[in-house]
């Protein structure tokens, strides 16, 4: 049985498939970027990682705006949550994937400084002094909310296997 192009009510289709999995290879580098920049600081794989950060967020970026225009338009095809609070933690994931690199965005701007992500230059940079609002912003809030998404991702999996496991509603074989 061919693996339907757009979803359908018992199943997550090929495109919504692909954008979840490279999303979720990407956040795996993303948060071992994180981790190694903060337990393994001036080592070689912090230095690999790290230097990633900023061109794998802006491909983050690309593809939850992708994301929610797929979802939005399969709307009406996708399969039903299985509670409240599956749909809840969803939409605070979802949230938490455009506030977190939006955040980095504002702080990249106010720092003045260049972002070149595949040798295109997406923001130019300017002369004078930081936006100290632009740049606070994303001290304070960033990587605290990067964080908080990492643990609602671990809930995701969490609850995903929980589910498998536990319960009549096999999630996983939706999206696997």
């Amino acid at each position: 049985m061919a693996l339907a192009i757009r979803d359908t009510h018992s199943r997550y289709g090929l495109v919504s498939r692909a954008l979840h999995w490279a999303m979720a290879l990407l956040f795996l580098w993303q948060f071992s970027g994180a981790t190694a920049r903060v337990l393994l600081e001036d080592t070689a794989l912090e230095s690999f990682l790290w230097g990633t950060h900023r061109t794998v967020g802006v491909m983050l970026m690309a593809l939850i705006l992708l994301r929610i225009v797929w979802a939005l338009i399969n709307a009406s095809r996708r399969p039903p949550s299985v509670s409240v609070m599956a749909k809840l933690g969803h939409l605070a994931l979802y949230g938490l994937m455009v506030a977190v690199p939006t955040i980095a965005l504002i702080r990249q701007y106010g720092s003045g400084r260049a972002l070149d992500v595949f040798g295109v230059n997406l923001m130019p940079g300017f002369e004078g002094e930081r936006i100290d609002w632009m740049v606070d912003l994303g001290g304070l809030l960033h990587g605290e909310l990067g964080w908080a998404m990492l643990a609602l991702i671990v809930g995701h999996i969490v609850m995903a296997v929980m589910h498998r496991r536990l319960t009549n509603h096999d999630v996983l074989k939706r999206m696997a």
